[in-house]
């Protein structure tokens, strides 16, 4: 048997293993759920793993902090982070997240929302980026700049 024979014998077999993979997942998720306390020590530790960055504290949040305008809807949110002499200006609609960096500088940015780091977004010249997706459940944002890394206090909108 050749290898282009094998390869034509078994090539469904890979899409078959995932959708196997998948239902097991499912099955397992409803008979042998994660407990919730060993789901909070995961969150704790994954948090841990970044522990030389700077915690970026959130110093405005516009439901908490800002007076709401009669009759106004879907208003988007906006957040203040700061760490040191870094500020990240955040806001939050239902398209994504549109931020800036001052002072202006370049920064590697990630949206964290659970195990998986998103994709990594670049601040242009003035400090600014975007995100083109809205944030599902708790998130966070990861800079890193040339001389530090911060890391924003988690939140959910």
């Amino acid at each position: 048997m050749n290898d282009d024979t094998f390869d034509e014998d078994y090539a469904g077999l890979d899409a078959d293993a995932d959708l196997l993979e998948e239902e097991l997942r499912r099955a397992a998720g409803i008979l042998d759920p994660v407990p919730a306390q060993l789901r909070q020590i995961a969150v704790e530790a994954y948090a841990l793993h970044d522990l030389d960055s700077r915690i970026a504290e959130l110093t405005f949040d516009s439901v908490v902090d800002a007076i709401p305008v009669r009759g106004a809807t879907d208003v988007p949110r906006m957040l203040t982070f700061r760490a040191g002499e870094v500020t990240v200006d955040v806001e939050v609609t239902g398209e994504g997240l549109l931020g800036q960096v001052l002072p202006p500088q370049e920064a590697l940015i990630e949206v964290l929302s659970g195990p998986q780091t998103g994709t990594p977004l670049t601040t242009d010249d003035m400090g600014r980026f975007t995100y083109g997706q809205p944030p599902a459940g708790p998130f966070a944002l990861r800079l890193r700049t040339g001389r530090e890394a911060i890391v924003t206090d988690w939140l959910t909108v």
